[in-house]
């Protein structure tokens, strides 16, 4: 049995369908070399005016950390571990807005769940 497809189902559906999803394809490509980029970026946050500053590749690793020997003191660890942390989560922050900043250009600002 042949299917009947109804009259505005013609060639041109399948024209259409065929360009979407090369548009869909492209949005792809563009999102995975956009990926790419981002992990290849270094991110910088510092914390303590400066104190503590950390360098996070774009793939949330630290790839660098520096303390200013003014702010290590042997009776107060708690205050450089709260500043390393801050410094790292801003890092990681800044990585994340910029991912989601960037992937909206690509998306038209469409969240695609998984993706990013």
């Amino acid at each position: 049995m042949k299917a009947r497809l109804p009259k505005n189902m013609g060639a041109g559906a399948n024209q259409n369908m065929n360009a979407m999803v090369r548009q869909a394809q492209k949005m792809q490509d563009e999102i995975v070399e956009l990926q790419n980029e981002i992990e290849e970026r270094e991110f910088t946050a510092t914390a303590g005016g400066g104190a503590v500053e950390v360098v996070l590749s774009g793939k949330k690793t630290i790839k660098s950390l520096t303390l200013k020997p003014e702010i290590v003191d042997k009776d107060d660890i708690e205050m450089l571990q709260d500043l390393v942390i801050s410094a790292v989560n801003e890092a990681i922050n800044n990585i994340e807005q910029t991912t989601e900043e960037e992937m909206s250009k690509i998306t038209g600002g469409v969240s695609l769940p998984g993706l990013f």
